[in-house]
């Protein structure tokens, strides 16, 4: 008989079942017909249940079989014990749905190659050593002149790309169209090719459509953007879009499944890297350098290589450093060239939240390990049950290998149906959580596939899940003593051990989780209530551009215009808006000395700036609009401290590369790029930079922040977008955002992290209270006579309590102990996560070991209840 028939026969056991018997009963007949006596017969042919046995061995395959049976036998037992086992079930799901929308998010981000011909051999380069501050770092820009040099040197062992950063821009398909936002990337004209990629229509970007700065304005639009934005109209090729002052062309569709290099965020539009305004600059930072490795080609002479090369350039370029201390200059000068692997991309999305996905993931992790212990203890209570059904399978000869597959099954039916209800949760949960990562207006994208990765990581996760919860209570079960089980079992101690043993671990990876939860809480807590120095309330920031630079009066009048629109109470400009990510830094030097190795970090704003965003005036004035730069400047408590001793600085001067500067005034401190950072030493200095020696300096892109009466800024948003061209045609506002925004984004990572800690910590304190509940009813049940015993010879309720509950407590308190240790170990590991705060607080330590034995307390009240209510003559008279 073939394999398929073996294993179809084991499908249709019932009716197979029905022919072999009919086949018997067909020898029979034939023997009775052919005169011989039946009962010699039957003694001659031997057993029936033998044979029927040994023709189903051979008609299917045994082993296949004993599955089947023993997978219908589980069914029932579910079926018969409902509650223990729906309990089961939704408790593994929760836990593995939070796994597997856990591995999705993480897959996304860190782990899931981007889809390009071979990204095993993809690099990125960056530069590590000490920067500017005096801190070790490691940066991944690169201005494109660079890029040129180094792609020249290495044009016979790699190939390399240059891929900018991903900016959300402002852009519009015609002139009378609205302005709409989309992800632009310049990239370099082999980045296509190189990558392995084909158009979806059109064509990509070849070498000769990135020959000359700004002489090719083509664009290349992704498959995503194509569908949602032009529903995968053809005729797209061709179509123009404004950016800026220019008008691109589209020539091309890329690849379906290809984003862009940064996950986290789907690019929208691809430009040649030519087309950027800062392409010419070798001291703009804009672009990422992905490397290709040739076949054949080790990795460390080519890295050597490069970094020669960088040096040799910036070594060039440092020659025209004014101002620059001797050591900055050194550590800058040898920082080293570093190339990692990026088969998966590089983002900023990765880099920010790499340490939170990790904390994630243990957090996960931890909530597992207690939904399994959970189930474990049920599965264990639940064999002990079934300790004489055991016994009597192994007196008629069951081996123990099928027992231990007997329970395993059960547990594997236990852990498929919570892995089907977890898949659902995490179908939702996934996407939810993303969305807590990035703000409304510029949220996160990630492509969250269910394919073979995610099915793959869910079967691997149920067999694990069945492994750790289902192993121990099938061994324990198989290794019944027959004899022993049938006389009244063994020590009930040594079950209530194990149990206790499985509830320790329960409390030990609740704590856990309960502790870095009150820490992630803690740190959010505090860091979303640090004063920043300003009044973030009512201000709109309106990042504005022009394409012809213009005199700083000019933007002036756009300010002084944008007052008189109804609702706005006042308006300013600066260069760029507190912790809106942009900063300029620069050394300075004291009475004519050596420059200070101390960054001093400077701001651009108008007259009036301080007072609309309320930073107290400490000392001195305000800037006049007859002030101009670098003549003049405002600083912070900061600055005073480090350069002057604390003393008051207004009237006195530093040098700042060959420009004199005398301090005007002295303000507050406040955040300038990061509320976790100590506050910087600032310098606030004239938005307009005037000297009288010089031609006065153009100004093309700049904010106008904008405090209005109403509460909502944003119901101004769409007029002031509109007020800015108004006044002059040729500006548009290329972003709005609130500074409430911009501080509440300052936090997205702590917010995120809170978030979830809190949520797995609910889940986890359930699951362990709901273990802690059905270990303490299986042991009232269990002792229940001797209950009854002990109140017959007059025990009172307290001393009832105390032996139903004294073991249990025990395990908790080791438990909680075990899981202290464990969290001031891993609290270390996460420490650049936590904001002042210590997990040796007395407060870190005390919400979780009360939350603990809180949720003990109510979780054992049930069983104490039923111990103390028992009826001892009602329990003698059953024995």
């Amino acid at each position: 008989m073939s394999l398929w028939s073996r294993i179809a026969n084991a499908f249709r056991s019932e009716s197979l079942n029905r022919e072999i018997d009919s086949e018997l009963e067909s020898h029979l007949e034939e023997a009775r017909a052919a005169g011989r006596d039946l009962q010699e017969v039957r003694r001659a042919f031997g057993s029936p249940l033998r044979h029927r046995e040994q023709i189903r061995d051979a008609k299917l395959l045994p082993w296949l079989d004993s599955l089947g049976a023993d997978s219908s036998f589980a069914v029932r037992q579910l079926k018969k014990h409902k509650v223990t086992s729906v309990a089961a079930i939704l408790s593994l799901a929760l836990a593995i749905g939070s796994c597997t929308s856990a591995f999705r998010i993480i897959d996304a981000i860190l782990l899931r190659p981007i889809p390009i011909k071979n990204p095993q051999n993809l690099y990125a380069t960056s530069r590590e050593g000490i920067n500017f501050s005096n801190e070790f770092s490691n940066f991944d820009g690169s201005a494109y002149p660079m890029f040129q040099q180094l792609r020249a040197a290495v044009s016979d062992q790699a190939e390399l790309i240059a891929i900018s950063y991903s900016e959300r821009m402002d852009l519009a398909f015609s002139s009378d169209q609205a302005v709409e936002k989309a992800h632009i990337q310049y990239v370099s004209g082999n980045m296509f090719a190189a990558f392995g990629l084909n158009p979806a229509v059109g064509r990509l970007f070849t070498d000769s459509d990135n020959l000359h700065p700004r002489a090719h304005p083509y664009a290349v639009i992704s498959y995503d953007f194509w569908s949602q934005r032009f529903h995968r109209d053809p005729q797209v090729i061709g179509k123009t879009f404004h950016l800026g002052d220019t008008i691109f062309e589209i020539i091309g569709v890329s690849e379906k499944d290809f984003t862009g290099t940064e996950p986290g965020t789907v690019i929208d539009i691809f430009l040649p890297t030519m087309m950027h305004p800062s392409v010419t600059r070798d001291d703009s930072t804009w672009h990422r350098t992905f490397v290709i490795v040739k076949p054949g080609v080790p990795r460390e002479p080519l890295r050597a290589k490069l970094e020669a090369n960088s040096q040799a350039f910036e070594r060039n370029r440092a020659k025209s450093f004014v101002g620059m201390p001797q050591q900055a200059l050194e550590n800058f000068l040898n920082q080293r060239e570093v190339l990692e692997p990026a088969p998966q991309g590089v983002s900023g999305l990765q880099h920010d939240n790499r340490p939170a996905l990790a904390a994630l993931a243990i957090l996960v992790s931890l909530v597992l390990l207690i939904a399994c212990a959970n189930v474990a203890n049920l599965m264990t209570a639940q064999a002990s049950a079934r300790g004489r059904e055991m016994a009597l399978r192994i007196s008629i000869g069951a081996g123990r290998a099928r027992l231990i597959q007997m329970v395993l099954i059960e547990s594997a039916w236990v852990a498929t149906l919570a892995a089907v209800i977890g898949t659902l949760f995490a179908a939702w949960s996934a996407p939810f959580v993303v969305s807590l990562i990035n703000p409304p207006d510029n949220p996160a994208r990630l492509i969250l596939p269910a394919d073979g990765r995610v099915l793959g990581f869910g079967i691997a996760l149920t067999v694990l899940v069945t492994c750790v919860f289902g192993l121990f209570p099938a061994l324990r079960a198989s290794a019944i003593n027959p004899s022993s089980e049938l006389k009244g079992g063994d020590d009930p101690h040594s079950r209530r051990r194990v149990m206790h043993t499985l509830v320790a671990l329960q409390v030990a990876f609740c704590f856990l989780v309960l502790f870095v939860a009150g820490l992630f809480v803690t740190t959010f807590h505090r860091l979303a209530h640090l004063s920043v120095g300003f009044n973030p309330d009512r201000l709109l920031v309106l990042s504005t551009a022009t394409p012809s630079p213009q005199l700083a009066i000019v933007w002036q009048q756009i300010a002084d215009h944008l007052r008189s629109v109804p609702g706005v109470q006042k308006s300013a400009l600066c260069d760029s808006a507190l912790l809106g990510g942009n900063s300029s830094n620069d050394y300075i030097s004291i009475s004519g000395g050596r420059p200070i190795e101390v960054l001093a970090y400077f701001r651009k704003i108008s007259p009036g700036w301080l007072d609309e965003m309320q930073i107290p005036l400490l000392s001195g004035r305000d800037f006049l609009p007859s002030d101009s730069g670098p003549s003049v400047a405002i600083v912070n408590e900061t600055f005073a401290k480090t350069y002057f001793s604390g003393q008051n600085p207004v009237g006195k001067t530093f040098e700042r590369a060959a420009d004199e500067v005398v301090v005007v005034g002295l303000v507050h401190d406040a955040s300038y790029r990061s509320i976790r950072e100590l506050h910087l030493p600032t310098v606030f200095i004239p938005f307009w930079q005037n000297r009288s020696d010089s031609e006065p300096k153009l100004i093309g892109d700049a904010t106008f922040i904008v405090r209005t009466a109403g509460d909502n800024p944003l119901s101004l948003a769409q007029a002031l977008r509109a007020e800015v061209p108004n006044a002059r045609s040729e500006f548009r506002v290329s972003d709005i955002r609130t500074q409430l925004e911009l501080v509440q984004d300052q936090t997205v990572r702590e917010r995120l992290l809170a978030t979830l800690a809190f949520f797995f910590a609910a889940v986890a304190l359930l699951l362990a209270s709901i273990g802690l509940y059905g270990v303490l009813n299986y042991s009232v049940l269990e002792r229940r006579r001797e209950i009854g015993i002990r109140m017959a010879v007059g025990a009172q309720a307290t001393d009832i309590v105390r032996r139903v509950t004294a073991d249990i407590f025990l395990a908790i308190l080791g438990g909680a102990a075990a899981g202290l240790i464990l969290g001031i170990i891993s609290a270390r590991s996460l420490q650049s996560l936590f904001y002042q705060v210590k997990p040796t607080d007395l407060a870190m330590l005390a919400l979780p070991s009360l939350t603990i034995l809180a949720a003990a307390a109510l979780a054992s009240l049930p069983a104490v209840l039923n111990a103390v209510r028992t009826d001892p003559v009602q329990i003698l008279r059953t024995d």
